[in-house]
């Protein structure tokens, strides 16, 4: 833990200059563009050229002293990644990094105070012993070594030249997660979401990130390798999956592929994030591909059905919640929709019912009216509403979940319909109840000044309940008071634009013609008044209802969506 002055220990000089040579990233510097260092290349082969800047050792000067002559790239199979760089002469050396395990699989040799030593057991498990302890730190380790090749030995071969490698020691370093990934985890737990790392980091890294950011919860959990995957039975893969938190950890881009086809078979829905080519596969097979948009590869990003622009796990969260909010804003609109369609049609049915007796409580044109002009832009808000508290304490909605369904049809036309078409159709009534028919449904006069107050009432009637109808439905279950009652400025200017085209209709006279109205006293408008708070609480009180009652029942267990 204490600072190291630059070229005072041998062993760390040719520890950090292997690793600084077997990278391909570059470290770009500040310029006009931008105001920081910036990583070209892979963001852990940066971290390791970092710690040799660090340490007073230049790469372009390495690179000029020890050129490269040859590569064998990283492969998820073997897990390494070998250079092969001339030394001054004649001399080649291989430098090799790589998983602490597959270094040390190929080493014969270590070197300890500048002499190479026997690789025996008790080295080996002294090395994995501190690899573990790393790990459990959540700390990412690779191994380094080298290997100076023979006269004439070829440098591309990778079974002659990863072999009887020197040991030179392991290289730690913390990737944190973003600060906000603790918080976005949390939030996919509470939504019901499921989340599964796979990952080709060491096994006891990928479980101690896990818990860092609460992607593991209890204290048991099952870590499947790479190798123990390829062994397993696909039967075999969905009980681990159903049996409990599981961690895939040293495994290829394909193993992904894999895992998702199980998760789909078990009929889950199913979200995977990758970048690499060998991800698209799973990207595809996914019902949610999601490619990097900063590190993903472009077949990646063809693949995907998503771009992640940020890279940023928590917009994926994000983007569930608002895209929770945009599917709840349509079903609002059509309860809200659906809540006058019920209120006009109910005019047509007693008038069918009684033969006539009870005349036609609304005319095609203040239909109309209603449908095309007042309820328009109110409608339009309720599409820009925020998501409403609770959305993300909810589980993933089924598959086979129709976007209007038993439950929204029961609202509209089981609750808020009867209720908007009860008012409007007493306000009907009343119209000629205070002007000679005192308690009389039948029959009525369906012509001249009376009717055309009657259904001048209706008309208001339906409007009004509508304004209180339009700030009910906000919410599902959540009071519309939780999200401020006013807080939606677009429907705030629907309600007033509402309110001004029934007032144009009901009381300019050229509309009065063309709409079949004519204008209210103020013994018919007070009536019209109470309406839209009635409903309101109506709405609200059914909410309360259904809070205390979903507060009452056990909650619902993940459902791994």
């Amino acid at each position: 833990d204490q600072p190291i002055a630059p070229h005072t220990d041998p062993g760390l000089e040719l520890l950090l200059t292997a690793a600084a040579l077997c990278t391909n990233a570059r470290l770009v510097p500040p310029d006009s563009t931008q105001a920081r260092w910036s990583v070209l290349g892979d963001p852990t082969e940066a971290a390791l050229i970092v710690a040799a800047e660090k340490y007073d050792l230049d790469l372009t000067t390495l690179n000029t002293n020890q050129p490269r002559i040859c590569e064998i790239p990283f492969e998820s199979g073997r897990k390494r990644m070998t250079t092969v760089n001339q030394l001054p002469g004649l001399a080649r050396r291989a430098y090799v990094k790589g998983a602490p395990s597959e270094v040390l699989r190929v080493s014969s040799r270590i070197e300890v105070n500048g002499q190479p030593q026997p690789l025996d057991d008790p080295w080996r498990d002294r090395i994995m012993a501190q690899n573990d302890e790393y790990a459990r730190n959540a700390l990412r380790v690779l191994a380094v070594a080298y290997r100076d090749l023979e006269e004439n030995e070829p440098c591309t071969d990778m079974e002659q030249v990863e072999r009887d490698l020197t040991f030179l020691g392991l290289i730690a370093m913390f990737d944190p997660p973003r600060s906000e990934v603790g918080e976005a985890v949390a939030r996919a737990h509470s939504a019901r979401i499921r989340i599964i790392m796979i990952t080709g980091d060491y096994g006891l890294t990928a479980e101690a990130i896990a818990r860092r950011v609460g992607i593991i919860q209890t204290p048991n959990v099952r870590i499947i390798t790479g190798a123990e995957l390829a062994e397993m039975p696909d039967d075999d893969l969905k009980a681990a999956l159903q049996a409990g938190e599981v961690i895939f950890a040293r495994v290829a881009p394909e193993d992904k592929l894999r895992v998702v086809s199980a998760l789909k078979d078990l009929g889950q829905i199913v979200a995977v994030t990758g970048d690499g080519v060998n991800d698209a596969p799973a990207l595809k097979r996914a019902d949610i591909g999601i490619a990097m948009g900063i590190t993903g590869t472009d077949v990646a990003k063809e693949a995907a059905a998503m771009i992640l622009t940020d890279d940023n796990f928590a917009t994926i969260i994000n983007a569930v919640e608002e895209g929770r909010g945009v599917y709840a804003d349509v079903k609002k609109f059509i309860v809200y929709v659906f809540t006058s369609n019920f209120a006009e049609a109910v005019p047509f049915i007693l008038f069918v019912l009684s033969g006539g007796a009870i005349p036609l409580g609304l005319t095609v044109l203040q239909i109309l009216a209603v449908d095309l002009a007042a309820d328009l832009i109110p409608a339009l808000g309720l599409g820009l509403e925020a998501p409403e508290p609770g959305v993300m304490q909810r589980p993933p909605r089924s598959q086979n979940e129709h976007l209007v369904d038993r439950a929204l049809l029961m609202r509209a036309w089981l609750w808020l319909g009867p209720w908007e078409g009860f008012f409007a159709i007493m306000a009907f009534f009343y119209t000629y109840w205070i002007n000679g028919y005192c308690c009389r449904f039948a029959p009525l006069p369906g012509a001249g000044l009376l009717y055309a107050l009657a259904t001048t009432m209706t008309l208001t009637a339906i409007i009004a309940g509508q304004v209180g109808n339009v700030y009910a439905v906000r919410t599902d279950k959540a009071s519309t008071f939780s999200l401020g009652l006013f807080s939606n400025r677009t429907l705030n200017y629907g309600v007033l634009f509402q309110i001004v085209v029934i007032l144009a209709i009901d009381f300019i006279p050229p509309l009065q013609s063309v709409f079949g109205t004519a204008a209210l006293n103020g013994q018919l408008a007070i009536v019209l008044l109470p309406i839209p708070f009635l409903l309101f609480f109506i709405e609200e009180g059914r909410k309360l209802v259904v809070r205390r009652l979903g507060h009452r029942r056990p909650a619902r267990a993940p459902t791994g969506d």
